[in-house]
């Protein structure tokens, strides 16, 4: 199977997907079929009727390999749960995005799954007791961020606040966009936030 989703025809015929998580091992391969939701991870296998996927939390997980990766975790009404990311392990040093093949089987799941008349509890970004964790720590370092520079303008150490200037301009685009992103929500079937799609 080919990484990567492959367009359908029409609404009803088989839409494919497929990721590397590590550079051993197989793909991990799914597929939207009549029948539900197929998927293939390593030597275990299943299909899911859309009806018995109990939820869907969809989050922006970015690594240091590939900063711009999305997550979907789908959970089974019987306790099982699988992920899908956005991104491909191609080689050593390189984890390629498949952004458009990720968004298009993902808004295809959900709509087979609204066709199926699916009660999912659908969730975006972070648990609630996680994100609060995550502003807790930003709002401290950003407290000790503060005490350095002031440290530092106190005694004339220009160069030292000047880097530290620039850490904290770095720090609120690549932590503030995780924290942005990620905050809390539910939606609906009809309104998948588009800030969770790559």
């Amino acid at each position: 199977m080919q990484e990567g989703a492959s367009e359908a025809a029409h609404d009803t015929s088989p839409i494919s997907y497929a990721y590397r998580a590590s550079l051993i091992g197989a793909a991990h391969r799914f597929e939207l079929t009549d029948a539900g939701l197929a998927w293939h991870l390593a030597r275990r296998s299943a299909v899911w009727a859309y009806a018995d996927i109990a939820a869907i939390r969809l989050s922006f997980r970015p690594v240091s390999m590939q900063a711009h990766r999305f997550r979907a975790d789908i959970r089974h009404v019987d306790g099982g749960r699988i992920t899908i990311l956005s991104t491909s392990w191609q080689t050593a040093a390189l984890m390629a995005p498949q952004d458009n093949s990720f968004r298009v089987f993902i808004s295809s799941l959900h709509a087979r799954m609204k066709e199926a008349g699916s009660g999912a509890v659908l969730t975006g970004g972070l648990s609630r007791r996680t994100y609060i964790a995550a502003l807790a720590l930003v709002a401290l370092l950003a407290v000790a961020m503060s005490g350095l520079l002031i440290r530092a303008l106190a005694t004339q150490q220009f160069a030292g606040a000047a880097f530290m200037l620039g850490f904290a301009a770095l720090f609120s685009w690549q932590v503030g966009g995780f924290i942005r992103r990620n905050q809390p929500l539910a939606y609906t079937f009809e309104s998948i936030p588009t800030k969770l799609l790559p």
